[in-house]
């Protein structure tokens, strides 16, 4: 198996940071279409009301859709991108931990496409962005991203060099062993 394929499929993140990670996520949700609609339709109270109309800043949330991050990572916005370990097919983004080394954005692997998509309230997500998030969250997330980056960034050419499977079934094992064996015995001989 390919070194990237690997690293994606099988380099997931251990289970107390990524609870760390979902707490976070949880106060950067995107609203629902019924939030959408209430936030409107009070807006256009508002303005049925011939009262000032101000546009209302608009508030950080998480990014979702490889598009949407991969431009994010290219015009280096992203702070944090959390990639699915079970997209299918997987070439959608096996691509996408190279980019942001290159860009020196920190990224992980999260188990579970399922868990990303519950964050944006859809079914399924295969990657999220962090853009920005409040003052009082930067702490948190410097601590998250400073772990992501020992795990995944400074780990990279050990990531990248590791292949995975390489499980040989009973005839290669048996083989190899009868082919060591040989080998040994003929050293034996070559050395008395």
């Amino acid at each position: 198996m390919p070194p990237m394929i690997n690293m994606v499929m099988h380099e997931a993140l251990d289970r107390q940071t990524a609870t760390n990670l979902f707490r976070l996520l949880d106060k950067y949700r995107p609203e629902t279409k019924k939030e959408k609609f209430e936030r409107i339709k009070a807006r256009a109270d508002v303005r049925a009301e011939g009262k000032d109309d101000k546009p209302e800043k608009r508030k950080p949330v998480v990014r979702s859709g490889i598009n949407t991050v991969a431009t994010l990572v290219e015009a280096k916005k992203a702070q944090l991108v959390m990639i699915a370990n079970d997209v299918d097919p997987i070439e959608l983004v096996v691509w996408l931990p190279a980019l942001c080394r290159k860009m020196n954005v920190p990224f992980c692997i999260i188990k579970g496409k399922s868990r990303l998509g519950k964050v944006v309230h859809r079914k399924t997500a295969t990657c999220l962005a962090i853009t920005e998030v409040h003052p009082d969250d930067k702490g948190a997330l410097s601590k998250l991203t400073e772990t992501i980056r020992t795990n995944y960034l400074e780990r990279w050419d050990e990531l990248v060099k590791k292949r995975g499977g390489g499980k040989m079934g009973a005839k290669t094992t048996s083989r190899l062993a009868k082919i060591r064996s040989a080998k040994e015995k003929e050293l034996l001989l070559r050395t008395e």
